[in-house]
């Protein structure tokens, strides 16, 4: 080996051991910096905005636009917060407690409804007794309720953690905004990639970003508001509560929010409120269809084009790998490879293949 070429390796050891070692030195803030990536990405057109249409510098605009994050993002979730424990631990209270048991029984007391369940599972060639359907009933209740009671106290618990995380990443929004051109720049010029194929990962982050947080956040607030309000208005106990469960359920494509207001509809029916059901059922077409098939497509336009069973599966696995921040991490991850197929397809499958057009 020469003398050049043991220089060589002995540098990529260096610098591949150099870049580990900062990988493991900022991975505990992994989610910080990848959220503050996200969020700097999507409010960098509004802070060119302020720059060169109200003429404030780099570092004002910076500021205005952290102020604003801090004002609509940090303030209503504390508050919303601390509704939704107060919430959680009531359902869970009733779970756990007595009033759930007479409900149950009261349910059971009417044959009717006994007879409803017991034609409909007849045609799978099953019956179920009343005791039967009170254990479920009983069972699925406490375990609900324990799992929202445990999720809620968590986050009460890690409300100040969650705080300082905020802050961080508001500290990375900041500097990002300032210095996030000069970084894209430095990291393209490390690139291997011709700068054209770096700009397009990183504009299709930018999309992709804009498509998960905005536009499904948005599509999320409409259905969980419309939601809670239907639940509120039928009845339901904890109405704030679920609408805030169909808000996170609606980013997920295909189930979404059917994962509660299909056995809402269910519940109903066997009471014998056919109205409400029907109702129940409708609101969700409405709600889930309108969003999905209509005002999703016309915010996120013709950016982003991923299949809808890909991004369910997608956002399912990312949560399963990265819990809640898998909503974002998932969809990232595929649009990288999807963009790098793409990549791939019009460079280079024509000197990997030659004889393939």
């Amino acid at each position: 080996m020469s003398t050049q070429n043991a220089i060589l390796w002995f540098f990529l050891v260096c610098f591949i051991g150099s870049f580990l070692l900062l990988g493991w030195l900022l991975f505990p803030f992994l989610s910080v910096l990848v959220l503050g990536a996200v969020v700097s990405g999507i409010a960098y057109p509004f802070h060119r905005y302020l720059q060169q249409r109200l003429q404030l510098p780099a570092v004002v605009a910076a500021m205005v636009i952290c102020g604003l994050i801090l004002v609509l993002l940090l303030v209503p979730i504390v508050f919303f917060v601390g509704s939704l424990a107060q919430q959680a631990f009531g359902l869970y209270e009733m779970a756990r407690g007595a009033a759930i048991n007479e409900q149950i029984n009261a349910l059971m007391r009417d044959t009717r409804i006994l007879d409803r369940i017991n034609t409909f599972l007849g045609t799978f060639n099953y019956t179920l007794t009343g005791e039967e359907i009170k254990s479920v009933l009983n069972e699925t209740a406490r375990i609900v309720g324990l799992f929202l009671y445990e999720q809620a106290r968590a986050i009460a618990s890690n409300i100040l953690n969650f705080v300082f995380y905020f802050f961080l990443m508001l500290l990375v929004v900041f500097f990002l905004l300032m210095d996030g051109e000069r970084l894209i720049n430095y990291i393209s010029e490390l690139s291997p990639l011709p700068t054209e194929h770096d700009r397009m990962l990183i504009d299709k982050f930018k999309q992709m970003s804009w498509a998960v947080l905005i536009v499904n956040g948005f599509s999320g607030l409409i259905q969980g508001i419309g939601g809670g309000l239907l639940f509120w208005a039928i009845g339901f106990p904890s109405a704030f509560l679920w609408g805030v469960i169909m808000a996170l359920l609606a980013v997920i494509p295909i189930v979404g929010i059917g994962m509660v207001f299909v056995p809402a509809a269910i519940y109903l029916f066997i009471k014998g409120q056919m109205l409400l059901g029907i109702v129940c059922f409708v609101v969700y077409v409405i709600l889930s269809a309108g969003v999905d098939y209509f005002l999703k497509p016309k915010l996120v336009g013709h950016r982003v084009q991923m299949h809808t069973l890909l991004v369910f599966f997608s956002i399912i696995g990312g949560l399963r790998l990265f819990g809640i921040l898998g909503i974002i991490y998932g969809p990232l991850v595929v649009t990288a490879f999807l963009t790098m197929a793409e990549i791939y397809r019009a460079n280079y499958q024509r000197l990997v293949e030659p004889g393939k057009q």
